[in-house]
């Protein structure tokens, strides 16, 4: 899986955009700065942009290749991220974050339940987890996300990983999507705000 990943980023465009993801930015823009940390976040679109706009970023992904393409966006906007190479279950922060946001990570059940077990505690009192992702009704369109059911997501089960924060919003909705040639058209996916309280 890895090699299909550091292959796909080894292609010159960014295959999910430089733009970044529509509730990320909207989540960003209305919320006091601080730190974010940014599990699998691919060619660093995410980054850049929170980085842009006073956010201290904390950022990694298990592919060599997404961090290349990371560091040719920040240097392009001459911002700076800390970002590193590492497999998801194996990341350890020496900090805790003000945000944690999963934007499109689509993990096997047994290591999803691990990896969301952890992310309370990488929190700060108050710190909030964004989440947005592909809802099984996915399977039906052709705008991106994996073919396997087993890797998407539905509200009961999110509401059960999250079940220890406050949920402030969680909802499944249909949206188009614009991001790079990966991400396109009509979507269904799954959305979550939670705060650690």
């Amino acid at each position: 899986m890895k090699d299909i990943w550091n292959s796909r980023y080894n292609e010159p465009e960014f295959i999910y955009g430089i733009e970044p993801n529509n509730y990320l930015k909207s989540f960003l823009e209305n919320t006091s700065k601080g730190s974010i940390l940014l599990p699998a976040d691919g060619e660093g679109r995410n980054s850049v942009f929170a980085a842009k706009n006073g956010w201290q970023v904390d950022a990694f992904d298990y592919s060599r290749s997404a961090q290349d393409k990371a560091f040719i966006l920040a240097e392009k906007h001459q911002v700076s991220i800390n970002y590193v190479v590492s497999d998801i279950l194996e990341y350890a922060p020496n900090k805790n974050y003000d945000l944690i946001a999963l934007i499109y990570l689509h993990l096997i059940p047994e290591d999803r339940a691990q990896f969301f077990k952890k992310l309370s505690q990488w929190l700060k009192p108050d710190g909030h987890i964004l989440f947005e992702a592909f809802a099984k009704n996915q399977l039906k369109n052709s705008s991106g996300g994996p073919k396997d059911p087993k890797l998407l997501y539905d509200l009961s089960e999110i509401k059960d990983d999250f079940k220890d924060l406050k949920i402030k919003e969680i909802c499944e909705t249909e949206i188009m999507l614009d991001e790079g040639k990966l991400h396109q058209g009509k979507a269904n996916v799954i959305r979550l705000i939670a705060q650690k309280i």
